[in-house]
């Protein structure tokens, strides 16, 4: 049965080593492969599934994918779907925790990157550009838009803006009834085994590490490891600039304040999470793979086998939460969607969706250095992000091919 969806499975995987830009920029990438250049889902789906997973705590980009490939196969295509997009940036990211204190870091070679952004702002703004007519169709939306354009922009990384402008422009959309009439469909089964999966490792997992700090097992850095990024990988909402934030505070900034409590808590050098963040940037895929650089890290006093332990449990523990969520709701979404409240909620998701993409448009303009004293430079970002809009809108050159343009780029340039 999988084997027809092998051109599926090769799409998803290009798309891992080619999607930069976070995952924002990641939806204009799967408008790209996923709808246009093959129908595997329709733009409204697409959408319809971005909002969702904006409503749900982890990597929402991972989430999107994972339910267009529950779509096209069910659980099996999706589990296959989640571990082709997040093995190669997890593994690149993981091979940094063994190369990082044998690379010179101002002889890195990080050039080639230096048109990443600019390319990403044309991946975003294609994506608003596409999304636009299919959520702002009415006063209500284009006002919600506008609002969370400046919200978004001026308030950029704020853990709870996101989820706040989401339930507001939900709520919003149902102060009106007219538009969208009451619909009947049967209700589907609800499977409660995800959600049940997801609480047992949630809670299993914070008493078993309490047990072991508690009773001073040895060796048990492991098994704190796995409670503190799955409890990170169920909690976040916001994405990569969120989560990376909360790793710093708990492995560099805690481990300090609670040294006489629990001296062998897990602990990473503030340096190495420092230029962890700079380089998961410029590393295509999703950016909770910091999470693969962090176990390493963290194991890495205990010797290579133990090492490359600890990037595998920083993968799983991190992408795992996400996977039972989305999986779990998903259904029940579906089932919930036989009320209009749900169908008027998705019209003021959608419109902040976009005002999201926009903002975020801009914010990433605002550090491309268009203004410095290097004209050439300058000259080439602008070409690198008009340039990358322009081709998506108006040619099938496909998404892997521009990145290798700017990556191209970067390294002439």
């Amino acid at each position: 049965m999988l084997l027809r969806h092998i051109p599926f499975l090769k799409a998803v995987f290009l798309h891992s080593i080619t999607a930069f830009g976070g995952p924002q920029a990641h939806i204009g990438m799967m408008m790209k492969t996923f709808v246009y250049k093959r129908p595997y889902v329709t733009e409204e789906e697409l959408m319809e599934y971005n909002a969702f997973c904006q409503l749900l705590p982890g990597a929402s980009s991972t989430q999107t994918l994972t339910l267009i490939g529950y779509k096209r196969g069910g659980v099996p295509l999706a589990v296959l779907t989640l571990l082709i997009w997040i093995f190669p940036a997890s593994i690149l990211m993981g091979a940094l925790s063994f190369l990082l204190h044998y690379i010179d870091q101002r002889q890195m070679g990080t050039d080639i990157f230096k048109f990443i952004p600019s390319m990403a702002a044309g991946f975003l703004a294609f994506a608003a550009f596409s999304t636009f007519p299919l959520a702002i169709k009415n006063p209500i939306t284009w006002i919600i838009m506008f609002i969370s354009v400046g919200t978004t922009y001026f308030l950029f990384g704020q853990p709870w803006v996101i989820p706040t402008l989401i339930i507001a422009g939900g709520v919003i959309t149902n102060v009106s009834r007219k538009r969208i009439p009451q619909l009947e469909q049967k209700p589907r089964k609800i499977r409660w085994w995800n959600f049940w999966l997801f609480g047992i490792i949630f809670i299993a997992a914070g008493i078993v590490s309490e047990m072991a700090r508690k009773d001073g097992w040895p060796n048990r850095k492991p098994i704190n490891l796995f409670e503190n990024t799955y409890r990170m990988g169920s909690l976040v909402f916001g994405g990569g600039q969120v989560l990376m934030p909360m790793m710093y505070e708990q492995w560099s900034v805690r481990p300090e304040a609670i040294k006489e409590r629990n001296p062998d808590a897990v602990q990473i050098d503030e340096k190495d999470i420092y230029t962890a963040m700079g380089i998961v940037r410029a590393v295509p895929g999703p950016v909770f793979s910091i999470a693969s650089f962090a176990g390493g890290m963290a194991l890495k006093d205990m010797g290579t086998e133990m090492q490359i332990i600890g990037c595998l449990i920083g993968m799983i523990a991190i992408f795992l939460p996400s996977a039972l969520l989305v999986l779990f709701f998903f259904p029940i979404w579906n089932n919930l969607k036989k009320y209009a409240a749900v169908y008027r909620s998705l019209e003021g998701i959608n419109a902040v969706v976009v005002g999201i993409m926009i903002a975020s448009t801009f914010y990433i303009m605002k550090d491309i250095s268009f203004s410095e004293f290097k004209p050439l430079s300058s000259s080439i970002s602008v070409l690198a992000m008009f340039g990358t809009f322009l081709l998506l809108n108006f040619t099938r050159i496909a998404a892997p091919i521009i990145v290798l343009g700017c990556l191209a780029l970067g390294y002439f340039f």
